[in-house]
């Protein structure tokens, strides 16, 4: 039997008006801890899980607080609490600690995305809840977030890891579901997504520091989502991104808000991106993957094209795992119903086979 390992878990209690509240002292095996700081309040502690199972009661708490739990991620475990829906929108709105912020908004999506997959499932219609597009319009919003943390709270968890946590896997209608979210959320949020857009702006020179990342990760994250929308305004504003960036960083980050929706426009800049980069390895690379992992209808016979391309080389086990690794890791073009990305796997497979054996075995393992 396993033996119960310690585990630090970080914990704050947030009052009803959203402020933490000062932690005093703490009743736990037949003691009582008195927190302190030289006199200076404290408003998180880290509790201490040695046994399988541990109590804790906090003292002098003057009102139903909704707990902050593992705040900063303090142990890197799955925590199950039974905090209600409302809670978590409360700490997603309100909550000191912004990984815990994130959480909450993380598993209010997982637990919207379920829901509307079942919907999908009974053919009823999708409708979003106006909570959660009021949490993110909230987060959106604010002047007083780090950038990056916002960029990072608005992102939709991946298809992936839903299907991870499905019985029954269901690529198609995880694929629908989030896609119907990412657009509603970005036809809802249009507005505030373009003022991110522009805000975040810049002409000055590339620079690797904390503030131009966040201010980038913002920025590409709200063109990702305008792109969904597939409007000619949209499409013109992410070409124009596209045109003016002054790093490969924001220009890629543009080519890949074109590239979800099929087109000329999306042709076009690919093949103009790598026209430019095509002497830069890595670059290339990324290129590949990001047509592999394209969930645009009938990907298939692109990346079939692709294995064509004069910058492609079976031999080389990088451009396969951009390539054909990345294709396997496109939920609904590799499970398509039609079998035609287990098809293509397996005719790619028999061809690596010949050429390198420990790559097609790699392949097939991821």
């Amino acid at each position: 039997m396993k033996e119960p390992m310690f585990i630090p878990v970080a914990v704050g209690l947030v009052d009803s008006t959203g402020k933490d509240m000062p932690l005093t002292s703490i009743y736990s095996d037949g003691m009582v801890q008195t927190l302190s700081n030289d006199g200076h309040p404290i408003f998180t502690t880290v509790l201490q899980f040695k046994k399988k199972e541990e109590e804790f009661i906090f003292k002098n708490v003057p009102e139903r607080p909704v707990p902050s739990l593992l705040r900063g991620y303090s142990a890197p475990i799955r925590l199950d609490s039974d905090l209600t829906e409302s809670d978590l929108y409360f700490l997603l709105a309100n909550d000191s600690d912004e990984f815990n912020r994130w959480e909450a908004g993380q598993i209010l999506a997982r637990k919207l995305m379920f829901s509307l997959v079942a919907d999908f499932q009974q053919q009823k219609t999708l409708a979003l809840n106006t909570k959660f597009v009021d949490g993110l319009r909230a987060i959106l919003q604010s002047t007083s977030l780090d950038k990056e943390f916002i960029a990072k709270a608005i992102t939709l968890p991946g298809q992936g890891e839903i299907m991870d946590m499905m019985s029954i896997a269901d690529p198609d209608a995880v694929h629908a579901v989030r896609t119907f979210i990412k657009k509603e959320l970005a036809f809802q949020l249009k507005d505030d997504l373009l003022a991110a857009v522009t805000s975040n702006r810049s002409s000055e020179a590339y620079a690797f520091d904390h503030d131009s990342v966040a201010r980038r990760a913002l920025k590409n994250t709200c063109l990702a989502y305008l792109a969904s929308l597939n409007e000619p305004d949209v499409t013109e504003l992410a070409l124009n991104e596209y045109k003016s960036a002054t790093n490969m960083t924001e220009q890629f980050a543009a080519l890949a808000a074109l590239s979800q929706n099929p087109g000329q426009v999306r042709e076009d800049a690919l093949l103009d991106f790598y026209n430019k980069w095509q002497q830069d390895y890595l670059v290339v690379s990324k290129w590949f993957a990001l047509q592999a992992t394209s969930d645009i209808p009938g990907n298939v016979v692109n990346v079939q094209k692709l294995l064509a391309h004069p910058a492609f080389d079976m031999r080389n086990p990088n451009k396969v795992y951009s390539l054909i690794g990345g294709f396997c890791g496109s939920p609904v073009s590799f499970h398509a119903k039609d079998g035609s990305g287990y098809k293509f796997l397996g005719e790619v497979v028999l061809q690596l086979d010949k050429i390198n054996p420990q790559v097609s075995l790699t392949v097939i393992a991821k």
